[in-house]
């Protein structure tokens, strides 16, 4: 039998159901304003180093971590589309911010909708701040208190002036889910303290570094889709270093990086500053080595704490014919390939080595831009392995013994490079 409700039962059903859809949307509204950029979330712990593995989570999706983040300068890397980079698992991906400021510019990324939209990418996106063309645009390059100002690249434009509120400014219209605070950045190889310490030393306020944080954080639009990312400079001194990452931990920010290396320093060096910052920077917030690649150096940076890597070398010597394996590099372009009818790699599953040999490398390298196309989606495609045998070695608790084949592996008669060898004693691998 069917019953009907009366007026003023209906009356009170409309009058719960819209208190309900009330409280529904002021819950949410809250939930908005308090949800993280980024959240976190360490899964294993290495017992015998310092490297972990972690699930990140990112306004546009997951990110495992360690990391390796391959740069698409101008917002594509060169030789894949955005669909095949998603169809080989690539979770995030670089792109640089003083290049997509002077072209397509600002405007135009904010009409399209920020990068993500313009570009066609779905996943995680980081920008760096424009900082690095301090260094290899140098000689084009005047850096004050105010900023950087630039002879362009575009000989049309004539002067850029990047500051840190213009740094932000693009990046807030790229869109990019982690944004770099523009920088001071000097090379290691510079042999004067008194211009690193005008980058990082504290005077009777704070360092040049940290100024420019604090004037990229008072200007930034939206820090609840996109994370600024301070970075620690100091070049190759401890104490310097020091400074540096006491002042901008300070800050309220979701994450760290460490700049102003492989800039030409020894790998002695290298290892031990990177060693030092990442017992500086907190444990609860990932740290992004910025600029590193090689497999060796990965591995050894993960155990020394490290979680996000980029480096252009895995697209760029592809495009100059060599192909990455777990034992080194294979040249393309030599004679001994000719009619060597393997794949690149037997145990690699990208769609390169299972159609191609080396001897059609060999013939098409550096000639033809499919070789660029081919070699490129080989490249990515070893270095999300090697990563994501990093990750499962630590989950499983058997990461010292991934690394001791790795190195061996690497180097079968024995031969380790000392720094290696250091910065793997300093976390208690013996190497085999």
């Amino acid at each position: 039998m069917w019953r009907f409700f009366d007026v003023q039962n209906t009356t009170n059903l409309t009058q719960l159901f819209m208190s309900a859809f009330r409280i529904f949307k002021q819950t949410s509204t809250k939930m908005t304003e308090n949800a993280k950029p980024l959240v976190f979330n360490i899964i294993a712990e290495c017992q015998t180093t310092k490297a972990r593995t972690s699930k990140m989570i990112l306004p546009h999706g997951e990110v495992d971590t360690p990391v390796f983040m391959p740069v698409g300068t101008q917002g594509t890397l060169k030789g894949m589309l955005p669909e095949q980079l998603e169809e080989m698992g690539l979770q995030i991906m670089l792109a640089n911010t003083y290049h997509l400021g002077t072209r397509p510019g600002p405007k135009i990324l904010e009409k399209a909708g920020g990068l993500h939209k313009f570009m066609n990418w779905n996943r995680n996106l980081l920008t760096d701040s424009g900082g690095f063309q301090m260094v290899s645009l140098l000689e084009l390059a005047e850096i004050t208190e105010e900023g950087v100002k630039f002879q362009s690249l575009n000989k049309t434009k004539g002067e850029v002036m990047l500051t840190p509120e213009h740094s932000i400014e693009i990046q807030n219209a790229i869109g990019a889910d982690i944004i770099m605070q523009l920088d001071d950045v000097v090379q290691t190889t510079v042999p004067d303290k008194e211009r690193i310490a005008l980058s990082v030393e504290s005077t009777n306020m704070h360092c040049r570094t940290t100024r420019w944080l604090d004037r990229a954080l008072k200007v930034h639009k939206n820090p609840n889709t996109q994370n600024i990312f301070p970075i620690v400079q100091g070049t190759l001194h401890e104490d310097l270093r020091r400074i540096s990452a006491k002042d901008l931990t300070q800050r309220v920010v979701n994450g760290y990086a460490i700049g102003g290396l492989s800039g030409g320093e020894s790998k002695d060096e290298f290892w031990k500053i990177v060693h030092l910052c990442t017992d500086l920077l907190p444990k609860d917030k990932p740290r992004y080595l910025m600029g590193v690649g090689f497999a060796i150096d990965l591995v050894v940076c993960s155990a020394l704490g490290v979680d996000m890597f980029d480096c252009v070398f895995p697209t760029r010597t592809a495009r100059f014919g060599c192909a990455l394996t777990m034992t080194g590099q294979l040249n393309l372009r030599k004679a001994r390939f000719a009619k060597d009818f393997q794949p690149i790699d037997e145990d690699c599953t990208c769609n390169t080595c299972k159609r191609y040999t080396r001897a059609f490398l060999h013939g098409i390298v550096t000639e033809l831009p499919v070789a660029c196309h081919l070699l490129t989606e080989h490249n990515l495609a070893f270095q999300l392995r090697l990563m994501k045998s990093i990750r499962d070695s630590v989950c499983e608790q058997q990461f010292p013994a991934f690394v001791q084949k790795f190195v061996f592996d690497l180097y079968p008669d024995k031969n380790y490079p000392s720094w290696v060898k250091d910065a793997l004693t300093a976390v208690n691998i013996k190497l085999l």
